[in-house]
């Protein structure tokens, strides 16, 4: 797989977002890491280093891809300063509104092809649902009107 940036080119990038967002530099370690699955990026703190996922640049472009690493970089300064940088601390929201970086990222949609669907109807008032996992229909039925399911 062809990485969309080279590594020098995506340091210069994350410095030049740290500066711009926190006027604060990076100095640290930062890399692709294309197994991630679940995630657009991640910042390890033991080691100080950033890794992001070169999926979310390919596939959804280059203003999410700068979200992740704003996000990541929330992380990462909070962490150096000593405060609170994990999901929940009250100092790591307020960061991520004032540098307007993003909660969560988008889901892939490559990942969302993956997933195989399956599609079940309720024969009383024909509710459908959708899931990724098969329903044992003897089991369960319909969470309206209490029907019997079908798969469509």
């Amino acid at each position: 797989m062809e990485l969309p940036l080279t590594q020098v080119e995506l340091e210069k990038l994350v410095h030049s977002l740290s500066v711009e967002y926190f006027h604060k530099p990076f100095v640290d370690d930062v890399a692709f890491n294309a197994r991630l699955r679940t995630t657009g990026g991640r910042y390890i703190p033991t080691k100080r280093r950033i890794e992001l996922n070169p999926k979310y640049l390919t596939e959804l472009g280059r203003d999410e891809f700068e979200g992740i690493i704003k996000h990541e970089l929330c992380h990462y300064h909070l962490h150096i300063e000593g405060k609170g940088y994990k999901h929940r601390d009250p100092e790591f929201r307020q960061l991520l509104k004032e540098t307007k970086s993003p909660r969560f990222c988008s889901s892939l949609p490559s990942a969302e092809n993956r997933r195989v669907k399956h599609s079940y109807k309720c024969v009383k008032c024909e509710q459908v649902y959708t899931r990724a996992r098969q329903v044992n229909i003897k089991k369960y039925r319909c969470g309206k009107c209490r029907g019997k399911l079908q798969k469509v």
